[in-house]
């Protein structure tokens, strides 16, 4: 009997950089993302000031060509405390998406190849998780261990476990349908091994388009915990941070705010675009239509 061909729809398509080009959503996705990681990587070499540096007699500047952005109530360079914060997003990001892909993905896959009372396990197990929201991990943790950017990555990362297993696992169950399933195991393959060889390689666009946009919601996650001061604690600078720390500062310098919300909204949604624009793209029925 001949061998059974791999399918590997979640690899891009042959023209898949030409269509790119062409698609808006991606291409502007991936121009606010691009941005996002060149600030990020920016900050680690050159910063226009020391982003930890307090200048009492320049506190509150207006923009200005010293201070592009102007100046915060401790007199720190609001371009600077932005370059820098955008690494504990991205830190944030990986870490919490790493977490949750791996092991949401992992017990997805062993629900639907195991099925029966392995799958029921599972996905219950993942219906009490989605009972604790990132928030609420972070408040628990926060009370064991005390308020930091660790504790909110594994609160955020948790969070997302069950999310990528019941995605991993509809996904992996429409695969194990498949004729192609039906001719593996006839060729003598077991489950581990066409897990591995078939169904993984045809869900990794679906889970790489869902990891973009949890991507996303990572960034809100971790600017939101800063916020109440249960994620990235000082000095170290933080988005959601500099946040609470204009709220009082509205009315005399609305600019405190303007910033390190616009950052946010546009790292947001260019992860979003260029979920939706790999979505379109890496989906072969869409390939087929251009």
């Amino acid at each position: 009997m001949s061998a059974v061909p791999t399918v590997t729809a979640a690899l891009p398509a042959p023209g898949f950089w030409r269509r790119a080009r062409h698609h808006r959503s991606f291409v502007i996705g991936a121009l606010l993302t691009a941005l996002l990681l060149a600030a990020a990587l920016l900050s680690l070499v050159w910063t226009p000031w020391p982003p930890y540096e307090m200048a009492m007699d320049a506190t509150l500047q207006p923009p200005s060509t010293q201070h592009w952005l102007g100046t915060d109530a401790y007199g720190r360079d609001l371009a600077s405390l932005l370059l820098v914060g955008a690494r504990a997003s991205i830190l944030v990001g990986v870490i919490a998406v790493g977490i949750g892909l791996a092991l949401g993905a992992a017990l997805g896959l062993l629900a639907a190849a195991r099925g029966g009372w392995v799958e029921e396990a599972v996905m219950r197990l993942a219906d009490f998780t989605f009972a604790f929201p990132a928030l609420l991990l972070a408040i628990m943790l926060t009370a064991v261990f005390g308020p930091g950017i660790v504790n909110a990555i594994i609160a955020i990362g948790i969070f997302y476990i069950p999310t990528f297993a019941r995605v991993t696992r509809a996904s992996a169950k429409a695969v194990w349908a498949r004729e192609y399933i039906l001719a593996a195991r006839a060729c003598g393959k077991g489950p581990w091994r066409i897990t591995l060889e078939h169904v993984l390689p045809n869900i990794a666009s679906v889970l790489i388009v869902q990891a973009t946009i949890q991507f996303a919601l990572a960034i809100l996650a971790e600017a939101a915990l800063s916020y109440l001061g249960l994620g990235t604690q000082p000095p170290q600078p933080s988005w959601g941070r500099m946040l609470a720390e204009s709220q009082t500062l509205m009315f005399q310098a609305p600019l405190l705010a303007v910033w390190p919300g616009l950052a946010i909204a546009l790292a947001v949604l260019g992860l979003n675009l260029l979920g939706d624009g790999l979505r379109d793209l890496l989906d072969p029925r869409m390939a087929r239509q251009r």
